[in-house]
């Protein structure tokens, strides 16, 4: 089926009025948007005809009767080869004519001059990097494997790698619960050792002022000699280091001497 084209005005006739300003009808009457095809309310017929040419804009030629196919008589409408002036500014008057299109459209098929659209999600980083849920047990394990495999960490001094695993293991450390338990048993205990010690030295301070003086100095002083067999009055008598009865100890490593032989030839024969 063969295209249809739309017809071109070629002839210069005109109905040889003064031409049709735009600005004396009304904005609803006419279209002039730059990307659609230019039309106007006929202001004799009040038929919606094109507007023909580029430069010199006049109304197609059309008839009065709508129904010359079903036998009517052919009448030209005195509004053809109407002259068209363009004496509005075309951007405004889109602008509002858009505005009023939004305002008689329903609410439910109304959309926004602007579109906002909803932005990409980021992508998901690597799983090296996603933040786990820190736990103690976490946080040690993988301290302690990144020191089976690090070469720096296993000479005493921590990579940067290390030190940050490090650090962190700490901070969850002291914030376990059994830490700070801990901690708080730990500062009890060295209160506690404070005080007796201070008490422990009070009462040596009662007891020297009460038992102290010239009779204790006395007795420090005195220096008495002790019996021969007596280390100490504390110790009591002294152990002898010697031997005392010399021929009856070496008869005594005599027989041991015998017996230590006797047990060791019956295995040499057995060999």
């Amino acid at each position: 089926m063969p295209r249809i084209r739309p017809g071109r005005n070629r002839s210069k006739n005109t109905n040889r009025r003064a031409p049709l300003l735009l600005s004396t009808m009304a904005p609803e009457d006419f279209n002039i948007r730059p990307a659609e095809v230019k039309s106007i309310a006929c202001p004799d017929c009040r038929t919606w005809r094109r507007i023909m040419g580029d430069k010199v804009l006049k109304i197609r030629e059309h008839c009065i009767s709508d129904k010359v196919a079903e036998g009517k008589k052919h009448t030209l409408c005195p509004g053809s080869d109407q002259l068209v002036e363009v004496n509005i500014d075309v951007r405004s008057w889109q602008v509002e004519q858009d505005r009023l299109l939004r305002d008689a459209m329903p609410q439910d098929n109304r959309r926004a001059a602007q579109q906002f659209y909803k932005p990409l999600p980021a992508p998901a980083p690597p799983v090296s990097r996603m933040a786990a849920e820190v736990t103690l047990d976490s946080t040690r394990q993988s301290y302690l494997a990144h020191r089976k495999g690090c070469r720096d960490c296993t000479k005493g001094e921590h990579c940067p790698d290390g030190e940050r695993l490090a650090l962190r293991f700490a901070q969850v450390v002291v914030k376990t619960p059994s830490y700070r338990e801990a901690n708080e048993r730990l500062a009890r205990q060295e209160a506690r050792t404070a005080r007796q010690h201070a008490e422990q030295r009070l009462w040596r301070r009662e007891q020297w002022a009460k038992h102290g003086g010239k009779a204790v100095e006395t007795a420090n002083n005195q220096c008495r000699e002790r019996e021969s067999d007596t280390l100490s009055e504390f110790r009591g008598p002294g152990v002898p280091l010697t031997v005392q009865d010399v021929e009856a100890h070496d008869r005594r490593q005599a027989e041991l001497g015998r017996q230590y032989a006797a047990r060791k030839a019956p295995a040499k024969s057995a060999a």
